[in-house]
């Protein structure tokens, strides 16, 4: 019986994790805009991601040119001083709030 119960207890949590961490990306993706490109672009994050749609967004990550893309919308961007492992997250964002994407809430 105990054993069940600890079992059930790791499941339990291996799936609230699992949940979070599907969740993480856009909303560290927001975060990360926030404090590293905004004051480079001076516009919001969500004026960012709607410069393209969700496939263009797409395309552009698989293609290796999301980088390149950030910095032709934001000319002042500095890409060196973002790290490497935060563009995932920017990424995930910049698909989910793209033109054809989730309508941010006012």
């Amino acid at each position: 019986m105990k054993k069940l119960l600890t079992a059930c207890i790791v499941v339990g949590l291996a799936m609230t994790t699992v949940t979070t961490t599907a969740s993480a990306g856009p909303k560290k993706g927001q975060k990360i805009f926030k404090k590293k490109f905004r004051k480079y672009c001076k516009f919001s994050g969500v004026k960012f991601a709607r410069n393209h749609t969700q496939d263009e967004w797409e395309e552009l990550w698989e293609d290796g040119d999301f980088k390149a893309e950030a910095k032709s919308i934001c000319p002042r961007l500095k890409t060196n001083k973002i790290k490497k492992s935060y563009w995932k997250h920017v990424y995930q964002f910049s698909y989910k709030y793209a033109r054809d994407g989730v309508v941010p809430k006012c």
